[in-house]
């Protein structure tokens, strides 16, 4: 894996699975990653639906008798368009970058911003494995237990494919300084600096405020009490996982643009924690929304991880007004928000603020303003 770009003009299989990524349009790109998911989703419910699979058996035990591959498709279909139709995967930014209208300069000004994001986001799914404990209700009886465990196992994978560890047995377990050197997405990430030509003592910065709303965010519905361990589950799963393919994408593409535009020779080891990402957060979309459904009994369930999504959908979408703002020098073009995706949950604005006051002021530009401030990314 030596090259972005083929003498064609085509993208390798090994960089991207549209090798026609330049040439696509920001909407061709959403659209190609919404026609996959479904149909990768569509051939897991048909694993489920199969009798004598290992999912299907799963499904059958915990379920309580013969799995509704109808009832379980539809709630994908809905969930998936609720997610997906948001405005957040459509942001004004992602399309600049995507285009090429971006300075090495202002790369650089972006990576390491949105750095600060990416150190934070696996320690959500953490708290979310602990959500699913044994003494909370979710454990309820034999079945309940099973799901609880189920639930944690799906988490813990997404934990070691962010961290870059996998499971050991006695006789094969990492030397410890192999094992703390191990490739996790901040190694990865660490790649793009090297490409930039970002010294090491000058990647790590305060983070821009409307960055430290997304990451509290993050943690809170993940791991603050107000929130169910359901709540918990979508923001980790179907709120962070779905859009990241696509929103990555084009990511990756604005970057192979100016690459090859500004001379800056990135290559796929630069750019490895974008490509990365591509594959490996739909096989986590498609692992969470499963172990999801287990919990799901009701429409008061759907609510909720409709309403668990808006809330980790809306402060991405300030961060990224942050970030816009940040690096091109200039506010970011207004959106509007559809009713379904707006956040007017009481919760989030109050635990918001109370995390605000918990943080060290020194780790986010205006810290000690921020620390006080009672205005949040929902009051729109």
């Amino acid at each position: 894996m030596s090259r972005l770009i083929d003498p064609d003009g085509s993208v390798p299989d090994s960089v991207h699975p549209l090798p026609d990524l330049l040439r696509l349009s920001a909407d061709q790109v959403l659209d190609a990653f919404i026609a996959s998911q479904r149909a990768d989703f569509t051939r897991v419910i048909a694993q489920v639906a199969e009798p004598g699979s290992a999912l299907n058996g799963v499904f059958r035990d915990l379920g309580g008798g013969a799995v509704d591959a109808g009832r379980l498709g539809g709630m994908f279909i809905e969930l998936h368009a609720h997610v997906m139709d948001h405005p957040v995967w459509r942001h004004p930014f992602f399309r600049r970058v995507f285009e090429g209208r971006i300075t090495p300069a202002q790369v650089a000004a972006f990576a390491l911003q949105y750095f600060n994001q990416i150190k934070n986001t696996r320690q959500c799914v953490a708290l979310a494995i602990g959500r699913f404990h044994g003494l909370a209700a979710t454990a309820r009886g034999s079945q309940g237990e099973r799901r609880s465990e189920l639930t944690q196992v799906a988490l813990a994978q997404l934990v070691a494919d962010e961290y870059g560890v996998g499971s050991h047995g006695l006789d094969d377990y990492p030397e410890l300084g192999r094992l703390l050197a191990a490739k996790t997405h901040i190694v990865m990430y660490r790649q793009v600096f090297e490409g930039l030509g970002l010294a090491v003592g000058d990647q790590d910065v305060p983070m821009l405020p409307e960055v430290a709303d997304n990451v509290l965010i993050q943690r809170l519905v993940a791991g603050h009490p107000s929130f169910t361990p359901l709540e918990a589950l979508a923001s980790v799963g179907l709120g962070m996982e779905w859009g990241v393919p696509e929103f990555f994408s084009l990511l990756l593409g604005g970057l192979i643009k100016v690459s090859e535009r500004e001379g800056l020779n990135l290559t796929p080891h630069h750019l490895e924690v974008f490509i990365a990402h591509v594959r490996y957060d739909v096989l986590h979309a498609i692992s969470v929304m499963l172990v999801t459904s287990l919990h799901m009994e009701g429409e008061g369930d759907l609510t909720a991880v409709k309403g668990a999504c808006n809330m980790l959908m809306g402060g991405r979408f300030a961060m990224m007004n942050g970030l816009y703002a940040h690096v091109f020098g200039e506010e970011c073009p207004a959106a509007a928000f559809d009713p379904r995706h707006r956040v007017a949950d009481a919760r989030i604005k109050a635990a918001l603020a109370e995390a605000r006051r918990s943080i060290d002021p020194a780790q986010v530009v205006g810290g000690e303003a921020y620390g006080r401030s009672t205005v949040t990314p929902f009051d729109r």
